[in-house]
């Protein structure tokens, strides 16, 4: 079984930062993808960023110098720095690991996700 979680969200005021964290365990391919989704009320699935185990990661325009992504040491943890947070982000925050096919991912282990809250 895999398993996902997710840790750190919370509610904090415009123009302040949080740190997400995703950790996934009990995944038998050697190497994969993992990437930070989101999902506010009334609209669709959002792909924040995205990292392939070549070490690439793209991020979304909305969130495009103001948040990153890495990875620890053993690979098997994606850390979200978010920076100067615009109420726009709040959103329930979702991790994924899966698999990077020649066109898109097949994303197949999900966390409960994460909730993140930007007061104006």
């Amino acid at each position: 079984q895999v398993q996902v979680v997710e840790s750190g969200g919370g509610s904090v005021q415009a123009g302040g930062s949080l740190r997400l964290s995703c950790v996934v365990s009990g995944y038998t391919y050697n190497t994969y993808s993992m990437a930070w989704f989101r999902q506010a009320p009334g609209k669709e699935r959002e792909e924040v960023a995205v990292s392939d185990s070549d070490g690439s990661t793209r991020y979304a325009d909305s969130v495009k110098g103001r948040f990153s992504a890495s990875n620890d040491n053993a690979k098997n943890t994606l850390n979200l720095q978010m920076n100067s947070l615009k109420p726009e982000d709040t959103a329930m925050y979702y991790c994924a690991a899966g698999v990077k096919t020649a066109t898109s991912h097949i994303w197949m282990a999900w966390g409960q996700g994460t909730q993140v809250t930007i007061s104006s």
